[in-house]
């Protein structure tokens, strides 16, 4: 059985609107950069955590975690601005057992599956640990 490891939000501004729901959330507030990080971003060309293209939102008791991200156009209301990230032990029979429920496989990628909802929402499937 598969638990929600990840929420996923694609914005405009991932920065602030992961301001946003850290404070809008109980327990939840945007996740500390380390030296490592700030290194990571800056060799990539971000210079200010403002322009991070990927805000990390953490609780505060090990629920699941908030990522905002970047994307350069957004799909209208009701689009799928949001995805879910789920994590397996076994992911090859979870996404076998999400497929019997009405699922469709998107793409295999080296570290996780995108799946879609029967409805076309997609997700991500990610092994355990």
């Amino acid at each position: 059985m598969a638990r929600l490891r990840d929420v996923v939000l694609d914005s405009v501004h991932p920065a602030r609107l992961a301001h946003f729901w850290a404070g809008a959330l109980d327990g939840y507030a945007v996740a500390p950069y380390d030296e490592a990080e700030l290194a990571r971003l800056r060799s990539t060309g971000v210079t200010s955590t403002e322009d991070d293209p990927t805000v990390l939102v953490e609780p505060s008791d090990g629920g699941p975690r908030l990522w905002c991200q970047r994307v350069e156009d957004r799909e209208p209301a009701g689009g799928p601005g949001l995805h879910l990230d789920l994590v397996a032990a076994d992911t090859a029979a979870e996404a076998d057992r999400l497929v019997g429920l009405g699922a469709s496989v998107l793409a295999h990628h080296d570290d996780h599956l995108v799946l879609a909802d029967p409805e076309g929402h997609p997700f991500c499937l990610y092994p355990a640990g």
